[in-house]
């Protein structure tokens, strides 16, 4: 596979899944006075905004994305959901928020490691963005912790 598209189709994929998780979470604290729902819209609109990026460097170039397994957010949805059930206090969900952060801060770091002298260098700066993006995120849910 293409360096190029293998990142791109990383935090394409990686963002989606940032955004299903979001939006799952946010539907299961509907209605509760949890403090994180703002961080965590936050969190939402940044994932939103890296599908958007790699979708235009995806198309510029273009490469053909593949589907996503649907099997994945199914299991990351009830997962959260069983989670939330147990604890859905702000100190739980931001505990669960980044654990996820730090999985994808670990993938986009061996890619970008990986790759790094062979890929495009707009594809590399945006995943050297979307990496500081997880990061920040990991900082701003300590508060919550």
């Amino acid at each position: 596979m293409d360096e190029n598209l293998e990142l791109l189709e990383y935090i394409y994929k990686s963002a989606e899944m940032g955004v299903y998780s979001c939006e799952k979470l946010i539907e299961d604290i509907n209605g509760k006075e949890n403090k994180i729902k703002k961080p965590l819209e936050g969190i939402l609109k940044g994932y939103e905004n890296y599908i958007q990026e790699s979708k235009k460097l995806i198309k510029k170039n273009k490469y053909e994305l593949k589907k996503s397994p649907i099997i994945a957010k199914i299991s990351s949805s009830v997962q959260m959901k069983m989670e939330v059930a147990k604890d859905n206090s702000d100190s739980a969900l931001a505990k669960l928020l980044t654990q996820g952060l730090t999985m994808g801060c670990v993938d986009i770091t061996a890619k970008i490691d990986r790759y790094e002298k062979d890929v495009d260098k707009k594809i590399l700066k945006l995943a050297k963005c979307y990496l500081k993006f997880q990061k920040e995120a990991i900082d701003f849910l300590k508060d919550y912790l």
